[in-house]
């Protein structure tokens, strides 16, 4: 058991650390409901969303468990420290102009265009010069890393420590 959870918080952490070492700008198209770990899409450079876009952080403490795998880290820094803490704790659920009103996304269009307006930005930023491209996402990502680095580990052992306690909710 402890293997396999010391398994999963090695892969959470170098998933998210691996996402924000990438030294291109990224661009993520969210086409429908981002419910669980919708923070991988968000720390792409450029967030768009269909208009059936919905985002929530629905397994972890509206289920019971602790916030510690880089969502505590990602919505407060998103949505600023009072509003993450209580789209966290609340299991809120956005819908896409709910996130494009609060700095989320940057826009929000029908899911036909979602895609070539994706790539329209992509051709556009592969027209800068490689190194502004390169060091503008290292340069970016910077104060993302940091806080994953200082807030992710010990997230993750709280998350481990609750699931070892073997805390189950229901939902009356």
């Amino acid at each position: 058991m402890f293997e396999k959870m010391d398994e999963a918080g090695h892969d959470g952490r170098y998933l998210l650390i691996n996402h924000l070492n990438i030294e291109v700008p990224m661009i993520a198209a969210v086409n429908g409901p981002a419910l669980i770990h919708a923070e991988l899409a968000l720390l792409c450079d450029i967030v768009l969303a269909s208009d059936t876009t919905e985002f929530q952080d629905a397994p972890h403490f509206p289920m019971g468990l602790v916030l510690g795998d880089g969502v505590h880290v990602v919505w407060p820094l998103i949505l600023g420290p009072n509003r993450g803490r209580y789209f966290l704790l609340t299991g809120q659920k956005l819908s896409a102009n709910e996130a494009l009103q609060l700095g989320v996304v940057s826009e929000v269009m029908s899911r036909d265009i979602l895609l070539p307006r994706a790539w329209e930005l992509a051709r556009d930023i592969c027209r800068r010069p490689s190194l502004a491209r390169r060091y503008a996402r290292v340069a970016m990502t910077q104060v993302l890393k940091q806080a994953m680095l200082d807030e992710l580990g010990y997230g993750i052992a709280l998350e481990s420590l609750g699931m070892m306690a073997g805390v189950t909710f229901r939902k009356d």
